[in-house]
């Protein structure tokens, strides 16, 4: 079996640091990706440090990864040694369920298969993430990088730009959309990109004045306050769609009552408490509250597709893997604009000093 070396957290208190284990061998119908760039997600902290509870140590994070490939099992058909792949949250699902049938393998009927800390299918061993230097996944679960998108930037849309591309594209964003985009970190920002790159006119929605620039340059329409209370009620009814990207707990209440008559509010981030609303909020204008995360193969792959056609990528900031933790404190802080992206070539350090 293939030695591979990364990074992991050994338990939910302790950095992560350099970790040696083993890949399993190429399967027929299998793909080997030499780990180039791998984005940093929220939740790759989060399960880090055990926030949501079920977190298997050790434990490898990443599933924003950008690679090349290396090796292909017998029965691989579209892809060969050389191309360029991506990989997201998902290496694997039964594949036999309505949902896989219809290409919604994120929501399938028998769990879908994290790309870290979920378990293999065949050997039930726990599956590790991105921050290493090559992966081994499923031919029907790699991507591939279309041509002309920066492989330096695209990893976070394996994660941060399907979350918000799967909703605006669910719910019909376009030209003639009134889109608001509620916070601006990591998911909000690429929700502002793709709502302006599909046509839609974008307003952002946030509780920090000095985001209002930031948020123009990103492409934004507008800037609505939520704090200033005659601009929130001005605004009342003037949105078809509302992505809400905000990732703790906050009311409701001040954002409904932007909706139009069946208008309808999303929420992408992983929240483990909301408070209470009044239903009346919602009986009034006909109006819905929703969820949705990631999209599933297909999906995932037009939107890398649309990304490289209209010019999107995030903004990103490329760090070395030693620097992790660091980034990890920083993302605390809100202190990214907007996604930390892991140049893997620094991984060669850990191998010289092995």
């Amino acid at each position: 079996m293939p030695n591979a070396i990364g990074y992991a957290a050994r338990d939910a208190s302790t950095p992560l640091s350099a970790f040696h284990f083993e890949r399993r061998a190429l399967r027929p119908d299998d793909v080997r990706i030499d780990i180039l760039y791998c984005g940093v997600c929220h939740s790759d902290l989060h399960q880090a440090r055990n926030d949501w509870g079920g977190t298997l140590y050790p434990c490898c994070p990443g599933h924003e990864i950008v690679g090349r490939v290396s090796a292909v099992g017998p029965q691989v058909r579209k892809f060969r040694e050389g191309d360029m792949a991506a990989v997201g949250c998902l290496v694997d699902s039964c594949m036999t369920c309505d949902q896989c049938l219809k290409g919604e393998e994120q929501l399938c009927r028998n769990r879908s298969t994290g790309t870290y800390n979920g378990k293999d299918r065949i050997t039930g061993e726990v599956t590790y993430g991105g921050y290493t230097d090559h992966i081994v996944v499923r031919e029907a679960f790699v991507l591939k990088v279309p041509d002309g998108l920066d492989i330096t930037r695209a990893a976070p849309l394996l994660c941060a730009g399907i979350t918000t591309y799967s909703p605006l594209r669910k719910w019909n964003a376009g030209p003639g959309t009134r889109l608001g985009v509620a916070g601006l970190g990591g998911l909000g920002h690429m929700a502002v990109k793709l709502g302006v790159a599909m046509g839609a006119d974008v307003t952002v929605i946030t509780g920090s004045p000095g985001k209002r620039d930031d948020a123009l340059a990103l492409g934004a329409h507008r800037v609505l306050l939520s704090g200033e209370r005659d601009a929130m009620k001005a605004s009342a009814s003037s949105f078809d769609l509302i992505i809400d990207t905000i990732p703790v707990a906050h009311k409701l209440q001040p954002y409904l009552p932007l909706l139009d008559i069946d208008g309808s509010l999303v929420i992408v981030g992983a929240i483990a408490e909301l408070p209470p609303f009044h239903s009346g909020l919602l009986l009034g204008g006909r109006r819905r509250v929703s969820g949705s995360p990631i999209g599933g193969i297909a999906e995932t792959q037009e939107m890398l597709d649309f990304c490289a056609e209209k010019g999107v990528l995030p903004d990103c900031e490329t760090i070395d893997i030693q620097d992790i933790n660091h980034a990890y404190e920083r993302m605390e802080r809100s202190d990214v604009k907007y996604r930390f992206v892991i140049d893997m070539a620094s991984l060669a350090r850990e191998k010289r000093a092995a």
